[in-house]
């Protein structure tokens, strides 16, 4: 059937007055899109932008989770695009713009990149942390967010229309918001896809010249500050800042509130418990721990990594915990909801004058989706890592039901953070699974390097089901306020995730082999990868012959729980426990930035003008410095391979070299700050009209 010629005018319509409300007695919603409305809505177009965008924003999301430990949500830049591709078509080539709905199945399509890329990036690098990939392979790693995201669509489905429609208005889903506002703005897409496009080719130029050419130092410190050693040494308290761009536009769209908790978590673990630990140096001549140095020998980062990160990650398993528990009664109502479904299904009541806005993946499909999923699961565990194990069956067994178990659990905790403050504690989730996955595994006999691996494939696939089950509410939500079909949604983020898994399988191997994930001969500066190695700490304890530092873990956990007492959040406040400082600072720059472009006019809608010209440039800077970052592993594995420079380094350039490395710190200080100024400059030169 040939495509209609022209978009319905309902793709210039605006937001209905009650979008953004809660509806009155009697008041129902109606999406911009009628549903008796004949509008393309999957079609060649979007499917071909959708899949190049999964590829493309999967590359760039697993690299900066890697290096930041932070995942890049990939909606808004791809509804940006999405439009900018449609203004495209009709002014350049001669043919109709792109419709609502299309772009709605570009984002269904693409925005897999940032679920699978978030699921498989905090969990796999963990196999070369620990010394295992012998065991691994690139179909093992594949499986393990695929099967995921199919997990996590299939678990939501069944509280789609209690998120989205029951409880309309009293959500305010902000990300899901910014995107439907951005894709009904269509007018602005234009000139909203230049600044997105500039800002991202500054931002990779920027961060090629810093890290990959050493054009300045990557990581400001008052530890390089010759006039500062002799503090540095005696009290181990040390400032770090990284000067990335994409970590500044990471901050600009996070705000202020969750950035400062954030950094004052960092502040306690840096500033405070690194230099207590110090201290307490002349008063313990030996290890603490056993295998670890003596602590008056140790610097600054050892002190962190061997005693006070573990606080950080039982900070974060408490603070998980704690969100399990706040929404609580919201996992009972959506299960309730989800059961009503299951019982007219069973009672016939199968609805033959569905609206095709309300029309969703059966609820049979659904039920057969998970027993299906489940099943595969249940063959990938037992086929895998536990084939020739004493027990296998069984073991393969327990860690299918409790895939399933806490996948279903946290599925409603993802969607509900998501709906409130788009931000979802993924990592103290998925630690919590490894914990609980580890001890259980533990006390049925699988320990060990198997125990590792196996526990590792079940964080994987929970991780990356949350992740799914948290995006998809977000696009539910778009759908739903723009006329799009449910189940169009549903089955493309199915299809879009097999694509999303191969680009991100194959980028956190890449990034194995040329820089590493911890500290070896072969890789004396690695990625940070935070998340992994924060996996990779919890296994070693629970399942190796180390031993936990459960004192550690439940000191972090007295920090969350009187952080939630504060009335700020745990979550945030151990995230930036955990977390190196120089990955933390320079958030709490960009936030400000943003702080002041809102406060820069009290001429509201100049003021959001303003601050929407910041958003488009963060996230020009999110994406073009994770893309140089996957360009940057590339180019080196082609000099490794090859033995060519083709990436200079300033640093070893006589003359210049030396200068670098006299004031390397202060010029990457001095550039950064200049780009926030930048930033501030440029957004404040937007006007209501632009």
């Amino acid at each position: 059937m040939a495509e209609p010629t022209d978009a319905s005018p309902a793709d210039d319509a605006r937001l209905p007055d009650n979008a953004f409300r809660e509806l009155a007695p009697g008041e129902t919603y109606a999406p911009v899109i009628p549903s008796g409305a004949s509008v393309p809505e999957v079609t060649a177009r979007s499917i071909a932008q959708g899949f190049l965008w999964s590829v493309v924003f999967s590359a760039a999301a697993t690299y900066i989770a890697l290096k930041l430990g932070q995942g890049i949500e990939s909606a808004i830049p791809i509804s940006i695009l999405a439009v900018g591709a449609s203004a495209l078509f009709a002014k350049v080539l001669a043919a109709r713009g792109s419709t609502l709905l299309e772009n709605v199945h570009v984002l269904a399509i693409g925005a897999t990149s940032g679920i699978v890329a978030g699921g498989s990036v905090f969990t796999m690098p963990a196999i070369y942390i620990l010394g295992l990939e012998g065991r691994s392979s690139f179909w093992q790693i594949f499986l393990v967010p695929l099967l995921g995201a199919v997990l996590g669509v299939f678990f939501l489905a069944p509280f789609r229309r209690y998120f989205v429609r029951d409880l309309h208005g009293k959500l305010p889903f902000p990300e899901a918001r910014a995107t439907t506002e951005i894709l009904v703005a269509g007018k602005r897409g234009g000139h909203s896809a230049i600044v997105l496009s500039w800002s991202a080719a500054l931002a990779a130029a920027f961060d090629f010249a810093g890290p990959s050419m050493k054009a300045w130092a990557e990581n400001f410190s008052t530890a390089s500050i010759t006039a500062l050693s002799g503090f540095t040494d005696r009290f181990k308290a040390v400032f770090t800042m990284n000067t990335s761009a994409a970590v500044f536009g990471l901050g600009y769209i996070m705000g202020l509130d969750y950035a400062a908790i954030i950094m004052a978590g960092s502040m306690v673990s840096f500033l405070v418990l690194v230099p207590l630990f110090a201290w307490l140096s002349q008063f313990i001549p030996g290890a603490i721990s056993a295998g670890a140095a003596p602590l008056a020998s140790m610097a600054a980062d050892d002190i962190f990594f061997e005693y006070v990160r573990p606080i950080g990650i039982g900070g974060i398993f408490c603070a998980g915990l704690l969100s399990i528990l706040k929404m609580s009664p919201v996992i009972l109502q959506a299960t309730r909801q989800a059961f009503g479904e299951i019982a007219r299904l069973a009672k016939g009541g199968v609805t033959a004058t569905e609206e095709r806005t309300d029309r969703a993946l059966p609820m049979w499909v659904v039920l057969a989706g998970i027993l299906a999923t489940g099943l595969a699961i249940l063959l990938y565990f037992r086929l895998s890592v536990l084939a020739g194990t004493p027990g296998a069956t069984r073991l393969a067994l327990v860690s299918t039901g409790l895939t399933l178990l806490v996948a279903f659990l946290f599925a409603a905790v993802s969607a509900w953070a998501i709906a409130m403050i788009s931000i979802t504690p993924i990592s103290g989730m998925t630690l919590t699974t490894l914990i609980v996955t580890a001890v259980v595994l533990s006390s049925l006999g699988l320990r060990g390097e198997d125990g590792m691996l196996q526990t590792l494939l079940i964080g994987g696939v929970v991780c990356t089901a949350l992740s799914m089950s948290g995006s998809l509410v977000t696009q539910y939500k778009i759908g739903y306020w723009l006329g799009a079909t449910p189940r169009r949604i549903e089955v493309w983020n199915l299809l879009g995730s097999v694509v999303a898994s191969a680009a991100t399988t194959a980028v956190i191997l890449l990034m194995a082999k040329v820089y590493g994930f911890a500290p070896s001969p072969l890789h004396a500066n690695p990625l940070p990868a935070p998340q992994p190695n924060a996996m990779a700490a919890v296994l070693q304890g629970v399942m190796g012959d180390a031993g936990a530092p459960w004192f550690l873990y439940a000191v972090g956990a007295v920090f969350a729980v009187a952080a939630e007492m504060c009335g700020i959040s745990g979550l945030a406040f151990a995230l930036g426990m955990y977390l190196p400082m120089e990955l933390n600072s320079p958030l709490v720059v960009g936030a400000l930035v943003s702080w002041l472009v809102k406060r820069s006019t009290t001429d509201e809608p100049l003021a959001k003008a303003r601050h929407e010209k910041g958003t488009l440039i963060a996230s020009g800077f999110i994406a073009g410095g994770a893309l140089v970052g996957v360009l940057a592993a590339l180019l080196k594995f082609v000099e490794d391979s090859t033995g060519r420079t083709l990436v200079p380094d300033l640093t070893a350039v006589p003359g210049v070299g030396t200068w670098l490395s006299a004031w390397g710190n202060w010029l990457g200080l001095a550039v950064f700050l200049a780009l926030a100024a930048f930033v501030y400059v440029s957004s404040r030169r937007e006007t209501v009209e632009g």
